[in-house]
């Protein structure tokens, strides 16, 4: 295949990339990351004009192939920009103008003037630094369930930069082969190939990322409760019961703790739903610093929550912590402080229990013989508050 047919490929694969990352940003504009990639594809696109350019008419040094390996780097480096905003960081778009100021320097050293065999000496540091630097990112990904999505453009950003380093290694080590510019040698044709290869790939996998990463959100708002962050009724059926199986299986302790917010319907009454739903998202942030990370939190009514706490640690000890929390953090509303105080109630799994509800049923009823006797205390089934056969041989 001629030079020329892989710069006219590689320039549609270069605009389709950009035209399906800026179509997708369109369709979801909470996901900026594919402006990034957008722009790496209008990046390459831009390479490969001049390259095309270069090859109908006779173009300064510093356009072709200076400014034209800028945007070839500068669209590796926005691929890196969009990954970065991906994980919430800066795209440090500043870091990108430096790098462009780079190599546009070194394109006036004499070295760059030599043969083409020094340019790819020269350049290829760049690309690896920044495929090396993608690859690091997306292996350290904060979040397992995005992992699988991100390992495709790991390995593609990893075979690029392997075969680019490979290169480089034998033009330095070997007897280096007469290059031409844009000439049709194995070299450039192969990677050429490389890059419209990477071009095609990474299109795809960056669409990947977006699309499990949506996913992961339409499903985490599916289980979540939006004015609390915490978890809903719906997701307590599925982590409940998986937590009961393994409590069955090991036999390690599982237990609930319900509370609900004491006189909340007063709050209401009184002070209007805005500040009802304030006194719920305070609550909710408040008893989250009582409970250790990993003890499943749901909100499973207006003002009811349950806490799953799989594993050691005991109820009590938890709910009270839970209880003087909050009572002595107030809400201030308007410069004004009120003051709010929960009930609760506790139980555990017992061998005999056939279902989780069962359990939870009975911190229910804990929590109601807490209501009973004044509120703003916790009731531990089978402690404070007697089994059915208990209270009737009492």
């Amino acid at each position: 295949m001629d030079s020329f047919t892989l710069v006219i490929v590689s320039a549609l694969a270069s605009t389709i990339m950009a035209a399906t990352m800026y179509l997708l940003h369109r369709a979801s504009r909470r996901a900026p990351c594919l402006l990034d990639w957008s722009a790496a594809g209008l990046s390459f696109l831009a390479s490969n004009a001049i390259a095309l350019l270069a090859m109908r008419s006779a173009l300064p040094f510093a356009l072709a192939p200076g400014v034209a390996n800028v945007f070839y780097i500068g669209g590796h480096y926005l691929i890196l920009a969009g990954v970065r905003r991906h994980l919430g960081l800066r795209p440090r778009y500043d870091w990108l103008a430096a790098l462009a100021l780079a190599v546009l320097a070194l394109h006036a050293s004499d070295y760059a003037h030599g043969p083409v065999s020094q340019r790819l000496l020269l350049l290829t540091p760049f690309v690896v630094g920044i495929n090396a630097s993608v690859v690091w990112l997306l292996a350290r990904h904060p979040e397992a369930a995005m992992r699988g999505a991100c390992l495709p453009l790991l390995l593609v950003e990893a075979a690029f930069m392997t075969q680019m380093s490979l290169r480089a290694l034998f033009l330095a080590l070997g007897e280096p082969p007469r290059l031409t510019f844009l000439g049709n040698q194995i070299w450039q044709t192969g990677g050429s190939l490389a890059v419209l290869a990477f071009l095609s790939l990474a299109t795809m996998c960056c669409a990947l990322i977006v699309i499990r990463h949506q996913e992961l959100a339409l499903r985490s708002a599916s289980l979540t409760d939006s004015l609390t962050g915490w978890f809903n009724r719906r997701a307590l059926l599925d982590m409940a019961e998986r937590e009961f199986q393994r409590h069955r299986r090991g036999g390690a302790p599982l237990h609930f703790l319900t509370f609900d917010i004491d006189h909340f319907k007063t709050i209401n009454d009184q002070h209007g739903h805005a500040v009802g739903d304030a006194a719920i998202r305070h609550v909710t942030n408040v008893a989250a610093q009582a409970l250790r990370g990993y003890d499943a939190r749901f909100r499973i009514g207006g003002e009811e929550f349950a806490v799953l706490i799989a594993g050691a640690g005991h109820a009590r000890q938890a709910g009270e912590r839970l209880r003087a929390l909050i009572e002595t953090t107030p809400l201030l509303i308007d410069g004004q402080r009120l003051t709010l105080t929960v009930s609760l109630g506790a139980a555990a799994c017992l061998a005999d229990d056939l279902q989780w509800d069962e359990a939870l049923r009975r911190a229910d009823q804990a929590l109601y013989h807490a209501k009973r006797h004044g509120r703003n205390r916790l009731s531990v089934y089978g402690e404070d508050v007697p089994p059915p056969a208990a209270a009737r041989l009492a």
